[in-house]
């Protein structure tokens, strides 16, 4: 039987048993894959983990913008502070199925979030599969490539939206960035198959379609997938004519018009937004070894890939990523940066297929995979470190729940505080603040810093208990929350503590609504 050449030099289907007849014949015969059973192994084990973490990060803000969707579909309330939420592009397409959800179950916002790891993971999962079946037929790439793609990062854990190694799917396995990066690899592979085989319009318009989608999903993230579109259409685009050229541009007015027509928020408005630039740069400086230096095993991989073909997709694809980087540095427009979590997909995926191609192997490949062994010895003790109490790995930061305080505070209620994790943790219950604790791009400076200000005249300690009346009064803030050593508002009640840290959560009598 003649096999289908593939992408790395072997056979599809040669040498293949012919199938039985007879349904219950072929299901007999039905052995699961070596990568289906690696990747149930690691949903259930990455479920479980971030189910049991509590509440850190940006999942506040999200499970926020659920329980604001779930009040009012049609005009949801800003996710953070008691204002409108026109505009704010926390609404996307998945945020607001999300809290369609929650409205019809009447789950809580953040149950939502929470219950929605699964499916996030399963869609990652399925993307890795499917972008490394364009790559190689070769069964053992998707597992090699899932291996990759966890554990070839840095010799530290790093944890950010967008970044998808063990450590940080704990925490942002719910996240939009993660929907939104599985859904750039299903549609790497679509648009993979569509380069290879004339395909109809319908097909391009899919494509455009979960362009669209990423981008508004998460915006980041469709640069590094439209950089990957573009790409596979370079390098493995057939007959290139004015039909095809056609096709292709019903693809870019597919994505264009699902932007448009979105109604929650315009996406284009924050092309020259720089709000959220200065968190940003700390994914750059030294942090580029420490966080993505065991990546570069997969250099190599590249360059063979590059000597085959000067238009292969995954090392055009990674010097897109790196453009894209180094103008987020030099421009200062640091949250480029971003791009990191996609940029190391080029050389993790290239390892995987190169280590898998037809022997005899030489020098040159044994050494590649001497060192790709290493390196993963290493990230595999680093990312264990992140998410299990081992002595001397490095760990990531977990808090500490806000049970204790969110039980005695209502969905709406407006909370006054100042510290970093309770401003995170307490929307995720339905709690507004009177600043928020990541800028919302919908919000206008002049509000952002009024709003910070006051917060700041709150809690400063010499606030008269007038000025303090004034500021709750203002913002129809029904509690506090205190820092351990923070005074007692002058019309302030205790309603809990935390025991470990001597928080408390503080009831302001005179200025509830």
């Amino acid at each position: 039987m003649t096999g289908v050449l593939t992408t790395d030099g072997g056979t599809a289907g040669a040498g293949q048993r012919a199938p039985r007849p007879g349904g219950t014949a072929r299901l007999a015969g039905w052995r699961p894959s070596p990568y289906a059973l690696l990747a149930t192994a690691f949903l259930v084990l990455i479920t479980v983990l971030a189910w049991r973490n509590n509440i850190i990060s940006d999942f506040g803000q999200h499970a926020s913008a659920i329980e604001r969707i779930k009040a009012d579909p049609l005009r949801p309330a800003n996710p953070l502070v008691d204002l409108s939420g026109d505009n704010s592009p926390y609404y996307s397409p998945l945020i607001v199925v999300l809290g369609l959800i929650a409205k019809v179950t009447g789950l809580a916002g953040w149950q939502v979030l929470k219950a929605w790891a699964p499916v996030n993971l399963a869609f990652f999962l399925t993307g890795i599969a499917a972008f490394s079946r364009t790559l190689s037929r070769n069964r053992w790439v998707p597992v090699l490539a899932l291996a990759a793609t966890m554990l070839l990062w840095g010799i530290r854990p790093a944890a950010w939206s967008g970044f998808l190694n063990p450590g940080a799917l704990t925490r942002n396995a719910t996240f939009p960035s993660t929907f939104a990066i599985a859904l750039t690899l299903h549609t790497w592979a679509l648009t993979a198959r569509t380069a290879r085989a004339r395909a109809g319009l319908l097909t391009h318009a899919a494509i455009g379609v979960c362009m669209g989608l990423i981008l508004l999903i998460h915006p980041i993230t469709s640069i590094g997938a439209a950089a990957g579109i573009a790409a596979i259409v370079i390098g493995w685009q057939r007959d290139w004519n004015r039909a095809v050229a056609a096709r292709w541009a019903l693809t870019v007015a597919a994505g264009v018009v699902v932007t448009v027509a979105w109604p929650y928020y315009d996406v284009f408005a924050l092309a020259g937004d720089t709000t959220v630039d200065k968190f940003h740069k700390q994914l750059y400086g030294r942090r580029l070894i420490t966080w993505y230096g065991l990546s570069l095993v997969g250099v190599p991989a590249l360059w063979l890939r590059f000597r085959r073909h000067r238009l292969d997709p995954l090392p055009v694809l990674w010097l897109a990523d790196i453009a894209i980087a180094s103008y987020g540095w030099f421009s200062g427009r640091y949250t480029y940066g971003r791009i990191f979590g996609l940029l190391l997909f080029p050389p993790q995926f290239a390892l995987a297929v190169e280590l898998v191609r037809a022997r005899p192997w030489g020098l040159a490949r044994r050494a590649m995979a001497a060192v790709a062994a290493g390196a993963a010895a290493i990230g595999l003790a680093v990312q264990t470190g992140s998410i299990v109490q081992i002595p001397h790995l490095q760990h990531l930061a977990t808090w500490s729940s806000y049970r204790w305080a969110t039980d005695h505070i209502s969905v709406g209620d407006v909370v006054l505080s100042d510290d970093y994790r309770a401003t995170h943790v307490l929307p995720a219950y339905g709690a507004f603040l009177v600043s928020g604790a990541w800028p919302d791009p919908s919000l206008p400076v002049e509000v952002r810093n009024r709003r910070g200000h006051d917060v700041r005249v709150y809690f400063s300690p010499h606030a008269t208990p007038a000025v303090q009346r004034l500021v709750a009064t203002r913002y129809h803030a029904k509690w506090a929350l205190l820092d351990n050593g923070q005074p007692l508002p002058a019309d302030g009640k205790v309603i809990a503590t935390n025991p470990k840290s001597g928080e408390r959560l503080v009831r302001l009598g005179s200025t509830s609504r």
